[in-house]
């Protein structure tokens, strides 16, 4: 007798502040999208976690409807996914405790991420920054999730959510699944216009560091013709020469082809202004269906509000029995 495999269980979380640019399309909400026939897929915008820095309440919340109008209008499909707002669902923060109650200061301590983004703050880093790995790993736990998207600078928290994993399991029985990274195959790392060294950010300052999904054409254009370059004509990627590596990444990203081929396809370009002036096109049509659905969902928020009800609902069963046997397993209650 055949008997059917689970289905693997993916959840992705997204910071639901600042405006999500081509470099979070193309690196994540696009595989995000087209994964959603091959898993049980749980997406969560993680506003508890923007709280580990100051944020205006009102505006957060716009930011969390933005956020979530622009995952829906890229294709996220509530019929084959789970989209919701993680503070919707309070056990995330009830087993961020339990987890917390196993974690060692010494694992949170060697975080790389709390040590930059603490170094300028001092003393005032808040406890949230500290503790908000615990958090991260209590959201993929709790949805018995086996594959967790992640970039190579989120390895590291995923290591610490199977120690923890581990950890408990050992002390407590076999509570939680043991969830592994995933590390996509594809998926484009778009650097900034303005400093190719470093990796598109949502909260960089500069009016041409990023390209927003929202943006205008106009917008976009000004954009990409001000995108940093390198000195020469050649169009090659070549670490030595990040500013036409970068442009040339972004085309490949847009148009689904290879880097090698989109080197090949500007093999006889006159210079990097040819290069923009394509990328420009690229992108506009690329973007141009995700702005006109989102521009239709804009037009009725609370149907976007609606189904993330809907979700949270969906999953909240699901986060209740794991909370449930983390508590019984621990003795409390």
């Amino acid at each position: 007798m055949n008997v059917e495999k689970p289905r693997p269980v993916v959840f992705s979380g997204i910071q639901p502040t600042g405006a999500i640019h081509i470099g979070n399309y193309f690196g994540a909400i696009k595989q995000w999208v087209s994964g959603q026939d091959d898993a049980e897929n749980i997406f969560c915008l993680v506003d508890m976690h923007a709280l580990t820095v100051a944020q205006d309440p009102d505006v957060l919340r716009e930011q969390i409807l933005e956020t979530a109008t622009v995952l829906i209008a890229a294709g996220i499909d509530q019929a084959k996914s789970r989209l919701f707002v993680q503070s919707h669902v309070r056990e995330h923060g009830e087993l961020a405790w339990y987890l917390s109650c196993v974690a060692s200061m010494g694992q949170l301590e060697r975080m790389t991420q709390f040590k930059e983004k603490s170094a300028s703050q001092r003393g005032e880093a808040r406890v949230g920054l500290f503790a908000y790995p615990i958090l991260m790993a209590a959201d993929i736990v709790l949805y018995r999730t086996t594959h967790v998207p992640v970039g190579e600078d989120q390895k590291q928290h995923i290591e610490l959510t199977r120690d923890l994993v581990q950890r408990f399991n050992a002390t407590y029985g076999d509570v939680f699944v043991l969830p592994e990274a995933a590390i996509p195959k594809a998926g484009a790392r778009i650097m900034g216009l303005d400093d190719p060294t470093k990796k598109m950010s949502k909260s960089a300052p500069g009016s041409y560091h990023a390209i927003r999904v929202l943006d205008s054409p106009d917008q976009i254009k000004k954009a990409v013709m001000s995108a940093q370059t390198d000195s020469g004509r050649e169009v090659r990627a070549d670490p030595a020469r990040p500013g036409v590596t970068n442009l040339l990444a972004i085309y490949a990203a847009a148009t689904g082809v290879g880097i090698e081929q989109a080197e090949a396809h500007f093999a006889n370009a006159r210079g990097y202004g040819d290069v923009k002036k394509e990328l420009v096109e690229v992108l506009v049509d690329t973007l141009r269906p995700l702005r006109e659905r989102y521009a239709e969902l804009s037009a009725d928020p609370e149907a976007v509000r609606a189904l993330l009800r809907e979700g949270a609902d969906a999953v909240r069963p699901i986060a209740r029995r794991t909370a449930d046997a983390a508590r019984l397993a621990m003795g409390a209650g």
